[in-house]
């Protein structure tokens, strides 16, 4: 469950506490801040972890349960944050979403992944790297993460612009797989969009917090996140675009289907006519009656023969006015 945590004075990782009692003590009688990063907790192993650091019974419900959406909420002087991680994955040409909730208090930050991305490892020691930044606290290491999160969504945004691309052009050539990737891209970018969209918000509620200094690096992250949620929007109109225009397309491609179809039809009915004519006029003379005075005819088989030339002529002539042959 816990994946790492410490105690940090003055923005040095100084001792790592055995247990959770411990580290709630340290960070309280020391003055310092408590970092504890834990992965898919169950509702039972986050109990003590409730207990030490006096968490909302409401925050703790949503972040044992994972699929929240990204929101920011205030506990007392708890800071409760959902944020929905971000990757595109090349092997699939899919974006996967992840979970990360934060709780920052006075004294201790905690940290919960539900997924695989972001690294939070990657964010602690680039942090510890920088004592001037950790040391100004849980308010700092909450913007260490929002910045991180914001950042990966660029190769998210770089492959979804790909995506589409491809799509055009399998629109344009009439791809019958191109619907298929349409809607799967769509629900992607919803998915995405209801990531990016809450993000301006939540800073800015971060942001009346915080120290002037702090604020600016919030207002950096801020104008990222602006950015994403309007690519985020614009992706989404591009596609309900392709979308009309694949279906233009598909409409027209099978009304041609139909009118060759129907053309054909109508050059197999008129072939059918022009044969039946003879074979109607030899149908009547060819049923023997003794009482036919055709039959006895010195004409009468020339005269047959004309007749069903006449009939198969006069049909071709009216079936080639027509353009049906």
């Amino acid at each position: 469950m816990i994946v790492d945590r410490a105690i940090y004075r003055d923005g040095e990782r100084v001792i790592e506490p055995p247990d959770l009692s411990a580290m709630a003590e340290a960070c309280r009688d020391g003055g310092g801040m408590a970092w504890i990063g834990l992965y898919r907790p169950t509702a039972e192993e986050f109990v003590e972890v409730t207990r030490e650091f006096d968490l909302h019974e409401l925050a703790v419900e949503d972040a044992v349960n994972a699929h929240q959406r990204s929101k920011l909420e205030r506990y007392g002087d708890t800071i409760f944050c959902v944020l929905r991680p971000a990757r595109y994955v090349d092997a699939t040409e899919t974006v996967e979403f992840g979970e990360v909730h934060v709780f920052a208090g006075p004294q201790f930050v905690i940290t919960i992944r539900h997924g695989e991305t972001p690294s939070l490892g990657d964010v602690r020691r680039d942090l510890e790297a920088r004592p001037d930044l950790l040391r100004r606290g849980p308010v700092a290491v909450l913007h260490a993460i929002m910045d991180r999160v914001v950042d990966a969504y660029a190769p998210v945004v770089a492959g979804v612009e790909n995506d589409i691309d491809e799509i055009e052009d399998e629109v344009f050539d009439v791809s019958t797989d191109a619907s298929r990737r349409i809607y799967e891209l769509t629900r992607e970018v919803i998915y995405f969009q209801r990531a990016t969209k809450p993000l301006p918000g939540m800073i800015d509620q971060l942001m009346a917090a915080v120290d002037d200094e702090e604020r600016k690096y919030l207002r950096d992250v801020q104008d990222h996140a602006l950015r994403v949620q309007e690519q985020a929007d614009g992706f989404r109109q591009l596609l309900q675009n392709i979308l009309d225009i694949n279906l233009t397309l598909e409409t027209k491609a099978l009304s041609e289907v139909s009118n060759a179809q129907n053309e054909e039809v109508k050059k197999i009915s008129a072939w059918a006519a022009i044969l039946f004519a003879p074979t109607l006029v030899g149908t009547v003379y060819g049923m023997n009656f003794d009482h036919m005075p055709e039959l006895h005819w010195q004409l009468g088989y020339p005269l047959s023969l004309a007749l069903m030339i006449m009939v198969s002529l006069t049909l071709y002539m009216v079936f080639k006015r027509r353009r049906w042959i």
